[in-house]
């Protein structure tokens, strides 16, 4: 009966809505709801009653709903309570939990660091420990999502985990109590030289313009007169956030960014409500590429559109499409896309290509040309263009594989007791000698450019004639010289290298604010952002007119 009556309330809830917003338009709309509203319910009642095997009808549900949400933009999604907790970090700023930021060593969950006074730090979990257990149910299988899953919970209650550590023969318990552990946004900010202020942000989450307030203000005590600010792949966030955030850079009374939708509410235009805390003399870079997202490129975007910074590394990912959060009830929601932002020279950031060709009932059309306030020509096609390009290194053969299997930060684990400093480490010139029989020592899967192309050739001659003497010399002589070049490799990549091991040492001894320092040094975007700010020459010459 409660099901029944829930039912009936809701169609009559739609023609008083329909009622109440008195346009054609809205009934035709709620007419074309209730008719297909009724084929779902007829075919979903057909499949039910006489479906030849049973169905669960919670995972049936579930599925149809998430099929359909498939013809849709990525972003609007069905949620449960899992999902529903990713959100609610970003809206409060806070979650219950441990505090230890995790990841996968040779497909093993390992803690890569705990964060400063959590419940794991006090605890006497270390950075490289593996967890082998959360409350008793082995990992092997479990990825990063599964296991935060299970560490996160109500403040309060506890979770075991059983951890492995480097020279231990026994597993470690810990029984850790659930505490409430703040998001922070802001992984670092300080001063790269004397002048040039840097900030790295993360996310945009309830609390990142308080941080980043906080964090400018130091820096101009800091007697900064450039500043960097760092979105690389930063996803995005909370829009207000965003907002608030270009407040601390533009003048008041600025055109920011803009939302459209079809509900009348949703179309808003946000202005620069104080004025900046930043002084107009200070010069601004910011960093973006293709992991910077959302609100990422409104910062970018908005801050190029006005002239007020430039914009330096590659094109950023394309997402400009606002979710709103509906609940359903208390532990299911739907996020749906209810409105593009715009940014003011005009541009929508959305990339093209984002719904089903077929699916809208008016085909979309966006220009690709726009002015910045100060006349500069910027494209509109989609993500944010940077004001300089930068093009990445490739990675190198040894380098790829010592990440991909983990060596670096194993061979860390086994030497880290031999050094009190990340100075200590510096003076090491036999470190990289060290790595070097290290690797040797290791099963190393490495593979040269062209080899793979070469075994997949190996194995179609193999099959052609497996017994010719011919193919077989060939062969054995195109091994020989990938064997060669591959011992040859630790040569060609060993300054690449110590750079790494020194930069993975730092942030075992210093976390972000180490790994940071040291990794600036070879950072091709931080360095151009550098020799653009501190040239003003150069800097102005980027806001001309074409």
């Amino acid at each position: 009966m409660r099901k029944s009556r829930t039912k009936t309330f809701l169609v009559i809830l739609v023609p008083l809505i329909s009622f109440l917003l008195a346009g054609d338009n809205t009934r035709d709309i709620y007419k074309q709801v209730r008719k297909n509203q009724s084929l779902i319910n007829d075919v979903y009642r057909h499949i039910i009653t006489n479906y030849v095997d049973d169905i669960d009808l919670d995972v049936f549900t579930k599925m149809s709903i998430n099929n359909m949400l498939l013809e849709l933009d990525p972003y609007t999604t069905y949620m449960e309570k899992e999902e529903k907790d990713g959100i609610e970090m970003l809206t409060k700023g806070k979650y219950g939990g441990v505090g230890i930021q995790i990841g996968l060593r040779e497909k093993q969950l390992t803690v890569i660091t705990p964060m400063d006074q959590s419940p794991a730090k006090r605890a006497g979990i270390l950075s490289g420990d593996k967890i082998l257990k959360i409350d008793d149910q082995e990992t092997d299988d479990y990825n990063i999502d599964d296991a935060a899953k299970m560490i996160r919970g109500k403040k309060g209650t506890e979770v075991k985990l059983s951890i492995q550590r480097f020279g231990e023969t026994e597993l470690i318990d810990f029984i850790l109590t659930r505490e409430i552990i703040p998001v922070k946004d802001i992984s670092y900010f300080g001063m790269l030289d004397e002048s040039t202020g840097y900030i790295r942000l993360t996310r945009f989450s309830r609390n990142s313009d308080e941080e980043m307030k906080a964090a400018i203000l130091e820096l101009l005590d800091g007697q900064m007169s450039e500043l960097i600010l760092d979105l690389r792949d930063n996803p995005g966030g909370l829009l207000n956030s965003a907002v608030n955030i270009l407040d601390f850079f533009t003048e008041k009374g600025e055109t920011l960014v803009w939302t459209e939708g079809k509900s009348q509410k949703l179309n808003r235009k946000y202005v620069s409500k104080s004025d900046p805390i930043l002084p107009k003399d200070i010069n601004i870079a910011v960093l973006v590429n293709q992991g910077s997202a959302s609100a990422s490129e409104i910062i970018a975007g908005t801050l190029q559109d006005l002239d007020r910074g430039v914009v330096i590394g590659r094109s950023t990912f394309g997402k400009g499409l606002v979710q709103t959060v509906f609940n359903i009830d208390r532990d299911r929601s739907i996020k749906v896309t209810t409105a593009k932002y715009y940014i003011p020279s005009g541009r929508l950031i959305q990339k093209p290509g984002y719904l089903p060709e077929g699916i809208l009932a008016d085909s979309l059309e966006e220009d690709s040309l726009f002015h910045t306030k100060g006349g500069r020509v910027v494209s509109g096609a989609g993500g944010i263009t940077p004001d300089h390009e930068v093009q990445l290194d490739e990675i190198t053969p040894l380098l790829s594989a010592s990440w991909r299997q983990g060596l670096f930060f194993n061979f860390i684990q086994k030497q880290k007791m031999n050094y009190a400093t990340i100075e200590d480490v510096e003076k090491d010139t036999s470190l990289i000698h060290l790595f070097e029989k290290y690797l040797h020592s290791s099963d190393l899967d490495i593979y040269m450019k062209g080899e793979n192309n070469y075994l997949s050739m190996k194995d179609k001659l193999m099959e052609l004639d497996s017994t010719s003497i011919q193919i077989q010399g060939a062969l054995d002589i195109l091994d020989s010289y990938f064997e060669q070049i591959a011992f040859n490799q630790f040569s060609k990549e060993k300054e690449i290298l110590s750079h790494y091991l020194l930069v993975e040492f730092a942030d075992y001894f210093n976390g972000e604010e180490g790994r940071l320092r040291i990794s600036s040094r070879e950072d091709k975007d931080i360095q151009k952002a550098m020799s653009i700010l501190h040239d003003p020459v150069v800097y102005e010459s980027i806001f001309l007119p074409q």
